[in-house]
């Protein structure tokens, strides 16, 4: 079975990187901000919806980066292999959701939704001087920052 991901790259002032910083599962990644396809949905239409469901922001999706060509296993389930699509996304309107400077600073409201749910999210920009693969958890991730970092120099 396929789970197909998409996820959008957006570059901040100065190229800065917006990452989610998720507790899920007992577990803390650091991702690019996106999520699951649903049925009868394209994958620019999902990334819109995610970035609005996630961070309440209208974007334009523009450039495909990237789609997995790889066989990567889901984290969470054994029985999904995960199709990740990557492209970058530009605010159409200032990010009203609250940032962070720090990696997993979950604030009360956001730690209340993990009592109800079991995890959480954050956003933040990693400075572009700063950004690198390293910084990125998930395999899928770490090969679009790569591309990115190294496309945009």
């Amino acid at each position: 079975m396929f789970n197909v991901r998409v996820y959008g790259i957006l570059l901040g002032e100065n190229k800065n990187v917006l990452v989610a910083d998720e507790f899920i599962r007992g577990s803390y990644y650091t991702k690019f901000p996106g999520g699951g396809l649903e049925f009868g949905e394209g994958t620019r239409d999902c990334l819109k919806r995610e970035f609005k469901e996630e961070l309440d922001l209208e974007v334009k999706i523009t450039d495909h980066i990237y789609t997995t060509d790889f066989f990567q296993m889901s984290a969470f389930n054994p029985e999904q292999q995960i199709i990740s699509i990557y492209y970058f996304a530009e605010a159409l309107e200032p990010i009203k959701a609250p940032l962070r400077d720090k990696p997993f600073d979950f604030d009360e409201r956001q730690m209340d939704v993990y009592k109800k749910t079991g995890e959480t999210e954050t956003f933040r920009f990693i400075p572009w001087n700063d950004f690198s693969h390293e910084m990125i958890t998930l395999p899928i991730d770490k090969v679009v920052a790569k591309i990115v970092k190294e496309g945009l120099k």
